[in-house]
């Protein structure tokens, strides 16, 4: 399946980085395109975007501050058939040149890959990527519904506000 190309520039404000692209969104070529995933309604109800976008608009969110990329590039599916060996590292290596504000995993298991680390919380990380600061949020997936909630991506949602030196969302 073909990869989803990462949407990063230089001076974002977030990047959002989930484990990799469902098969769905692999064969759309849009980030967060399956069926049932809260990605984009979420993003708007934290007042991340001012309105409701569509999967196919997802280049659209750097005009919001925020980048999207994947653990993993070269594979597309459910995480349990995903191979992660190295992809961690190769993370930090290609955000390094952007130096976003905030970075946050879409998800434990994102994070976990991501850091080499097997126990994982959610909300801000003591680690960093740099200068970056980390961020785990719960997976927007449909197949994660029994651990949404969304006061932690509201928590996110302030953080990079106040980072922007932005008032608190009035949505």
């Amino acid at each position: 399946m073909a990869k989803l190309d990462d949407v990063l520039r230089s001076g974002l404000d977030l990047v959002i980085c989930g484990t990799a692209a469902s098969s769905v969104s692999a064969e759309r070529g849009q980030y967060y395109a399956g069926p049932g995933n809260r990605f984009w309604t979420n993003l708007r109800d934290v007042g991340l975007t001012q309105r409701l976008l569509e999967p196919s608009e997802f280049r659209c969110l750097l005009d919001h501050g925020i980048g999207l990329t994947d653990v993993v590039k070269d594979q597309a599916g459910m995480d349990w058939a995903i191979d992660f060996a190295g992809w961690g590292a190769l993370l930090r290596t290609r955000l390094e040149p952007y130096s976003p504000s905030y970075l946050c995993f879409n998800g434990k298991r994102a994070a976990s890959e991501a850091l080499g680390a097997t126990r994982i919380r959610y909300g801000r990380q003591t680690a960093s990527f740099g200068g970056t600061r980390l961020f785990v949020a719960p997976s927007t997936s449909a197949a994660a519904r029994r651990w949404w909630d969304p006061g932690i991506w509201e928590e996110l949602a302030e953080l990079v506000r106040s980072a922007r030196g932005e008032g608190p969302h009035r949505g």
